[in-house]
């Protein structure tokens, strides 16, 4: 943890710090800064989201700390972890 209760982590190879407590939704959010954050991408290349935010509908599944499919709404960010989309970009 750094100073002021933040977390650093890594989003898509971008470093940011998140609040103490965030999860992965919310990094990936803040690092899209404003634009409509995509998890990653459907076999038929469509962008995909979370959606529910409880953890129900796996939209937001993503690669954390080298393990895939971990869900971003229900995962709670900690110092170091690193947060791979496979998103491809923001649309």
């Amino acid at each position: 943890m750094i100073e002021g209760g933040r977390v650093r982590v890594q989003v898509d190879g971008v470093a940011l710090e998140v609040a103490c407590g965030a999860t992965v939704a919310a990094a990936i959010e803040q690092a899209a800064g404003g634009v409509p954050a995509r998890y990653r991408r459907a076999v038929s290349g469509g962008a995909r989201a979370a959606l529910c935010g409880m953890g129900v509908c796996h939209e937001c599944r993503v690669t954390i700390d080298g393990r895939a499919h971990r869900l971003a709404c229900v995962t709670r960010c900690v110092p170091g972890m690193v947060i791979a989309t496979g998103a491809g970009g923001h649309d």
